[in-house]
């Protein structure tokens, strides 16, 4: 059995890469224990490609990661709404807005990773990081509280959450946004994945927010 099952994203709004889907694949080289999806950046298939991975690999652990460009720091998102509201299209040109993720489905959920422990750990190798307390409403939104509503319902027992990154430098050249070489984002995903698997019970002291 796979114990970790991480995903990135394919590229979208024009970019030609996307660094959660360059990071997992590199962190996912460099461990036994590990595999890595690239999900679609499209609204209709994202949730089925992400339950058909955790079909497939029955791991203990899923970490699903997303590109947040203008964030400086790595980011383990604390919580997930049940809301679809598209600022742009998706890679198949729907633009949903104002949609549930699940109808019917809980106002929200919570991360089961200690992203407080995540952050500390993540700091502690002098890399940048904090907690965040939204995932936007976009297609990371939306696998996060897809990725929530499945194992809260369809595989108990299993650990998950959603971490962004920040753009590559290469993509930051043509903005003024912060960045984040890949193989230094591979290293802070490889933290939260070891903190996850020994860490059940997250730090009880305050965390920062950044958005």
């Amino acid at each position: 059995m796979t114990s970790v099952l991480l995903t990135g994203f394919e590229p979208f709004g024009g970019e030609r890469v996307n660094p959660s889907w360059q990071a997992v694949s590199l962190l996912t080289g460099r461990r036994h224990d590990a595999v890595a999806v690239e999900l679609p950046c499209v609204f209709s298939r994202s949730l089925v490609t992400l339950r058909d991975a955790i079909d497939e690999y029955r791991p203990e652990l899923v970490i699903c990661a997303g590109q947040a460009g203008g964030r400086a720091g790595v980011t383990p998102e604390r919580v997930a709404i049940n809301l679809i509201d598209a600022r742009i299209p998706d890679n198949a040109g729907s633009r949903p807005v104002d949609v549930p993720v699940i109808p019917g489905g809980p106002n929200a959920y919570f991360t089961t990773l200690p992203v407080k422990a995540c952050v500390a750990g993540i700091e502690a190798a002098g890399l940048p990081a904090s907690v965040s307390h939204t995932a936007g409403t976009y297609v990371c939104n939306q696998v996060f509280y897809g990725l929530m509503h499945l194992l809260d319902n369809d595989f108990p027992g299993v650990r998950g959450g959603f971490v962004h990154v920040p753009y590559t430098p290469e993509q930051a050249a043509r903005t003024t946004a912060p960045s984040l070489a890949v193989h230094r984002a591979a290293e802070a995903l490889g933290i939260i994945v070891d903190t996850a698997l020994a860490v059940t019970e997250d730090l009880s002291t305050p965390a920062g927010t950044l958005h």
